[in-house]
């Protein structure tokens, strides 16, 4: 059992670092704990537990700003900007249902840590877009700060985009500053029944061309789509219109002819639909319970190959695939394997392009296979680089994304 750091504050949390140091100590930092499972296991001698970094410190609804500590839930935030009609546009994703941590446990610090965005990253952009400023303790044990109230207060190197991803491997994430945005008035979502994967892209591709401004697009195959859509029959591709009602209305009618020749069409009202996107944002056909067995892969691809890298997998293993992003984001449930189903994922990956993130496996399978996609020469010496320059020494979280770094 490791030993337990406990900070009140950034000058505790420079000081537990820099004491580290001095000891040769490597550090985990956590604040609830929700991702610890994520990534290779922890190569660490302390845990630095940040949880007491909670509370937003400002909130400006009216410039769309908002300042908290890193481990503020994010259920919190989400209910605080709710009730002024706002909301983080990324959709973060919970990872509880996959790997069955307690609900609500994410905080908005681990969530800019590894960039976890939902279905609306087609239409907002993901968690970096909306990272807007931070204070941090690096791997040296010195206090810092980056960014800004506004975009427009970013000069030089923009380092929010440098930590967002980063798993907590380049610096102590202890306050952070985002942009949020007005809530859509409503929702729905037009589902069209029984398309292969296949057509199923390229209906999701045509409706990303229009002038919708379609805020969401996946595809649920046969197998899958009975766990979302109670009674479902089929496979469902779903794209999603937000707004006001009048525009919805309107937009709907553009969509569904683009959309055309369809097999059948059915449309998801308010509620109905943000269950269905709540689903595909957690994942949920692959939550814990009676998929836990299967290994999980997270892969991001160009969209007009998602079909394709699809059934690549599915035709190699016994898999079960989901498709958000337009299928530029393929959810992969495999049937237990020594590696986790790497081989054949990495090579599907290499044939189609794009990344891999093994979400969810036996934390030997974790530390025995490469969780993350292999980095070439050239970006693993840049990654090192990087990693020297916050944290020269490796004292946080050393070996979290890669052997060695």
């Amino acid at each position: 059992m490791t030993d337990s750091l406990k900070p009140r504050d950034a000058k505790d949390a420079a000081d537990a670092v820099q004491w580290a140091l001095a000891k040769a100590q490597a550090i985990e930092v956590v604040g609830n704990g929700s991702k610890r499972a994520l990534g290779r296991p922890a190569q660490t001698d302390l845990t630095l537990d940040v949880s007491d970094f909670s509370g937003v410190t400002l909130y400006e609804a009216e410039e769309l700003v908002l300042t908290a500590k890193a481990a503020t839930p994010l259920a919190d935030i989400e209910a605080l900007i709710a009730a002024k009609g706002q909301m983080l546009a990324f959709e973060p994703l919970d990872f509880s249902p996959l790997l069955a941590t307690p609900l609500q446990g994410a905080t908005i610090g681990g969530v800019l840590s590894t960039n976890a965005s939902g279905p609306r990253r087609i239409k907002a952009g993901a968690a970096r877009d909306h990272f807007l400023g931070f204070s941090a303790v690096s791997g040296r044990g010195e206090i810092f700060k980056s960014g800004g109230r506004v975009v427009k207060n970013v000069t030089g190197y923009d380092l929010c985009k440098l930590m967002a991803g980063s798993w907590g491997t380049l610096a102590v994430l202890t306050e952070v500053t985002v942009k949020v945005l007005p809530k859509p008035e409503t929702e729905e979502t037009v589902a069209i029944l029984g398309l292969d994967e296949r057509n199923a892209v390229a209906a999701m591709t045509a409706a990303m061309g229009t002038s919708c401004d379609v805020a969401a697009a996946a595809h649920l195959p046969a197998a899958v789509a009975p766990r979302v859509i109670p009674g479902t029959n089929g496979a469902v591709t779903a794209l999603r219109l937000e707004g006001v009602e009048a525009s919805i209305a309107h937009r709907r009618g553009i969509l569904e002819a683009a959309v055309q020749p369809a097999p059948e069409l059915a449309v998801l009202g308010p509620d109905k639909s943000r269950a269905l996107w709540q689903a595909v944002r957690d994942v949920a056909p692959f939550a814990a319970g009676a998929a836990a067995e299967r290994h999980v892969w997270r892969i991001s691809t160009p969209p007009a190959s998602g079909a394709e890298l699809g059934a690549m997998i599915a035709d190699n293993t016994d898999a079960e695939i989901v498709y958000d992003w337009a299928g530029g984001l393929v959810w992969a449930a495999l049937a237990p394997a020594d590696d986790g189903g790497a081989g054949i994922v990495r090579r599907a990956v290499a044939t189609c392009g794009g990344h891999a993130m093994l979400v969810r496996a036996p934390a030997a399978i974790r530390a025995a296979v490469d969780v993350f996609s292999p980095q070439d020469q050239a970006l693993a010496a840049l990654t090192r680089r990087v990693k020297q320059s916050f944290d020269p020494h490796g004292v946080l979280n050393p070996g979290r994304m890669w052997a060695g770094v």
